[in-house]
């Protein structure tokens, strides 16, 4: 199915600017080790194991923009490259799927939006100097990235690998020049070849085992595959379905790259097999009604359902599966109950099917993401249900970890008027390790709305307030406390909650 994002271009570099560096715990080495290992990644029949043998797990998130006219990630805008991916290492992703188009390679392809005050670093780069940075970053905090050629061009998804503007002689080499250019780089685990290959509705479009060169994705996977791994065989080759197989059973169709069912009787072969992934895409209901959505048997028949178009790949052992997209606004009630039945499918620990979510953008207009629109804050909601299976990357590259972070906050209301009123939240922190350029974050009530604030910067979206450190005194040292007034109207008896500095829940 295709997500309509909304895209954010040139003029929003002059927006407001939000940035935090939220300081978060970083793993145990042990329990990192166990998800991101150690060199390149290779299957063991469904298992994903590193250069040791250790079985290792896929527990990511995706960072889209570098396929759309940006040419680099989405938010850059609003924040630092940094303190995003720091945040996302410390919500406990430990792996990057990161979007581009082959458009983006292209002279003249020039990376915008890019907040010059907050990413100096990027500024005059281009788009894979860009991506570049990302990586070497994500890989200092043990992240490691797959790439996704999401599009030939920045305008829109296209049902097959190649058009007449971008063929398929330049979507592999392309490839082939990204497999050199990160050779040796284990930050860098593999290429999924090819975003959402599907049918076109009235005939055409992607077909899997048709035999057709021109439309049969899974021999076109096949000759780029071992294309890649002819010049970069430490890399793995991640496939995606299509929407539509014929004659696997019913249903026949399903979302855009989610269907794998054709994989049992025409697999992928490639020249090292112990390099193929599988990957799946599946969304919810509020991205478009699919029957199985309205059957009374909802959500017992769910399992069936993944079993058929993927899920029997991993219980029959023939090769790992990437759920690659999965995400929802959560806005229907039955997306919830979706989203937590999905995750207890894929399993625990790194035994579990890999994933990585869609988004952390907040601006995919039919999910949203895991950040809210400042960029800053997260969906606690989305989080919650995530959590229980993510294994988090090796903090700083492998090195000793950092000091854990903790705070308490406690909130008073100190006047009150009609229609109004005064009051103070203060936060401490209770770690030993200073708070870096520290912002507070917490749901405010319902009928509340902040007018104003002082000692931080204060600002409200929706039910959503954050408060970001004075830039006189950006840093909150072990044991002490800051106290932020702030001015409202509505009713003073509601209560706030949720509060957390970056990813850090404090106590109240």
């Amino acid at each position: 199915m295709k997500r309509l994002l909304a895209l954010v271009v040139a003029a929003l570099v002059g927006g407001a600017v939000l940035t935090a560096s939220p300081a978060t715990a970083a793993p145990p080495a042990t329990q990192a080790a166990a998800g991101t290992g150690t060199g390149f990644w290779h299957a063991a029949g469904a298992q994903l194991v590193d250069e040791t043998g250790a079985p290792v797990r896929m527990t990511g998130i995706n960072w889209f923009g570098g396929e759309t006219a940006n040419y680099s990630p989405h938010g850059l805008w609003s924040r630092n490259y940094r303190d995003m991916l720091d945040q996302m290492a410390g919500l406990g992703y430990n792996t990057l799927r990161l979007p581009y188009s082959n458009q983006l390679f292209d002279a003249g392809s020039t990376p915008v939006s890019i907040d010059q005050v907050q990413n100096p670093d990027l500024q005059g780069l281009t788009g894979l100097q860009v991506l570049d940075k990302i990586v070497a970053y994500a890989g200092s905090k043990g992240m490691r990235v797959l790439l996704d050629r999401h599009r030939p061009d920045s305008g829109a998804q296209s049902p097959l690998w190649y058009t007449s503007a971008y063929p398929e002689s330049r979507w592999i080499s392309d490839w082939t020049m990204l497999a050199r250019h990160y050779r040796g780089n284990p930050t860098v685990i593999g290429a999924d070849l090819h975003n959402e290959p599907h049918a076109i509705q009235g005939g055409g479009g992607a077909c899997w085992g048709c035999g057709d060169t021109a439309t049969d994705w899974r021999l076109a996977a096949e000759r780029a595959g071992n294309a890649v791994l002819a010049v970069n065989p430490d890399w793995l080759i991640v496939v995606e379905g299509v929407d539509c197989v014929s004659g696997t059973g019913d249903p026949q169709c399903g979302w855009w790259g989610g269907n794998l069912s054709g994989a049992k009787q025409f697999p992928v072969r490639l020249s090292k097999p112990d390099k193929l992934v599988y990957s799946a895409h599946e969304y919810a209901t509020s991205v478009f009604a699919q029957k199985w959505f309205s059957d009374p048997a909802f959500p017992a028949n769910l399992p069936a359902l993944w079993d058929h178009f993927f899920g029997y790949l991993h219980k029959q052992n023939i090769a790992p599966v990437l759920l690659g997209e999965f995400g929802s606004t959560l806005a229907d009630p039955r997306d919830k109950v979706w989203l937590q039945e999905l995750m207890k499918y894929t399993g625990t620990g790194t035994s579990g099917m890999s994933f990585t979510y869609w988004s952390w953008n907040p601006n995919s207009g039919d999910t949203g993401g895991i950040a809210l629109d400042d960029w800053t804050n997260i969906n606690t909601a989305k989080q919650a249900i995530l959590q229980p299976y993510l294994i988090p990357p090796a903090g700083s590259g492998g090195g000793p970890a950092d000091p854990p972070s903790s705070c308490a906050v406690t909130y008073r209301v100190d006047n009150t008027w009609q229609g109004g009123f005064l009051a103070t939240v203060t936060v401490k922190n209770t770690g030993g390790a200073a708070l870096k350029n520290w912002v507070l974050g917490w749901t405010v009530p319902s009928g509340t709305q902040i007018t104003g604030g002082w000692n931080a910067t204060v600002t409200q979206t929706g039910q959503q307030a954050s408060a970001k450190a004075p830039a006189w005194a950006p840093d909150l040292a072990g044991g002490a406390s800051v106290s932020i007034g702030i001015q409202a109207t509505g009713p003073s008896t509601g209560t706030p909650g949720g509060f957390a500095v970056g990813a850090t829940a404090c106590t109240t």
